[in-house]
């Protein structure tokens, strides 16, 4: 017998009808002869609905009360899901985040998970329940209940699948695994039998939606296999996990996109040290995520600072950068919210030259202006007008020959 974790996100559990077919893909796991722990997320919009209510009540609500609204989402499949199941015949219990031990820091809306505590569930499956977790949800030392931001209910079902040594954390959504780029932009994009942790992280983090950064580092940090696949179908999907193949891939796997980017130039910025912590540490403070920083090479002393941030985080970046930078004797500053980024991503590239010069020029002869570059060792991402961004990926799906079978 297994232990198995499945997470089910918002559209597997959009309405009735897709709760009993959720209920009858557990039944089917569960007949198999394994262990079943579920989490789930919010019925389809309700996070958003419930959010756009509370700024209908409020417009600055607090924190802590609007993560106790928003938690009570996922509480609601979970015990739907439950009772469909039982009127299966099946024994299960749904339990919020507090009451599987889900254990959080304070931080309101993007809490992290500092552990789990597991007697509970432990004691459930003992009885022979199948186990439906309440996702994005969890509770602080001083028992206010907190969510855990974007991607959430992914990071609750991983947590959990490596505090109680589960087999594998099956990932069901509406899309069939991880695509080499996003097939609504290419409709000639293939899933992924399988990929790497490195790689998914690099996707993950550069705007591939199908499962969120956080869930795939504690998937590598306890080496838990992770299969993303759809609900509404009986295709494999994508595993993610560390065994993919050694022998050396020399190509690209796949092509991620993202279209919330916004850019701050601080232009005529004074050559000396401290700037750049005079910059960043306020925004830091302010919970404001940079992602790339390019600095020009320096001129008499005097430079440009270019970063980007989320464009929900623009306003409040300029709102913190603006003063600092008259402070410092910068020239002026400038945002810009009509960006977006393309990525290529590939252990392939590590070792191997010529990666950047074909995706340049790919580019190029699209007429496609890079605005920056960014890289690490197995990606390489240009930020582009965002008009530019779906012409950009196929581009480079064809460049890159991916609609060939491996």
């Amino acid at each position: 017998m297994s232990l198995i974790v499945q997470k089910y996100g918002g559209s597997s559990v959009a309405d009735a009808a897709r709760i009993r077919n959720v209920a009858w893909r557990i039944a089917t796991t569960v007949d198999r002869g394994d262990q079943v722990v579920v989490v789930v997320s919010a019925m389809g919009d309700t996070t958003d609905e419930l959010l756009n209510l509370a700024h209908q009540i409020n417009d600055q609500p607090d924190p802590r009360e609007l993560d106790v609204l928003m938690s009570t989402g996922e509480v609601v499949s979970s015990t739907l899901l439950t009772m469909a199941l039982e009127s299966m015949g099946y024994e299960a219990i749904s339990l919020s985040g507090a009451q599987a031990g889900i254990k959080t820091d304070a931080a309101y809306r993007r809490a992290r998970i500092l552990k789990v505590e597991t007697k509970r569930v432990e004691k459930e499956l003992k009885k022979g329940n199948i186990v439906i977790v309440a996702g994005f949800q969890g509770i602080t030392e001083e028992m206010d209940v907190t969510t855990l931001g974007r991607g959430g209910s992914d990071t609750t079902a991983v947590a959990l699948a490596a505090s109680l040594g589960a087999e594998v954390c099956q990932i069901y959504t509406d899309v069939e695994g991880v695509y080499t780029a996003d097939p609504r932009l290419v409709p000639e994009a293939r899933p992924l039998a399988e990929i790497g942790y490195e790689e998914m992280l690099e996707l993950a983090s550069h705007g591939a939606r199908v499962m969120h950064p956080r869930a795939v580092e504690l998937g590598e940090l306890f080496n838990i296999p992770l299969l993303v696949a759809s609900s509404f179908t009986e295709n494999p999907g994508t595993l993610i996990h560390g065994g993919v193949s050694m022998e050396v891939r020399n190509k690209v796997r796949s092509i991620a996109h993202d279209l919330d980017v916004a850019k701050i130039t601080v232009v005529g910025v004074p050559d000396r040290p401290g700037i750049a912590a005079a910059i960043f540490d306020p925004l830091a403070r302010a919970g404001v995520s940079v992602d790339t920083i390019v600095q020009n090479a320096s001129i008499e002393n005097i430079t440009d600072l270019t970063f980007t941030v989320m464009k929900n985080d623009l306003a409040e970046a300029m709102r913190v950068v603006e003063p600092i930078a008259k402070s410092i004797g910068a020239r002026e500053c400038v945002g810009d919210s009509t960006l977006g980024k393309v990525s290529i991503v590939g252990t392939g590239m590590q070792n191997t030259p010529g990666f950047a010069a074909r995706m340049f020029s790919a580019l190029s002869e699209k007429g496609i202006n890079i605005q920056l570059i960014t890289t690490s060792e197995i990606r390489i991402t240009c930020i582009i007008d965002e008009a530019r961004v779906g012409e950009a990926v196929r581009t480079l799906h064809r460049a890159f020959q991916l609609e060939a079978e491996e």
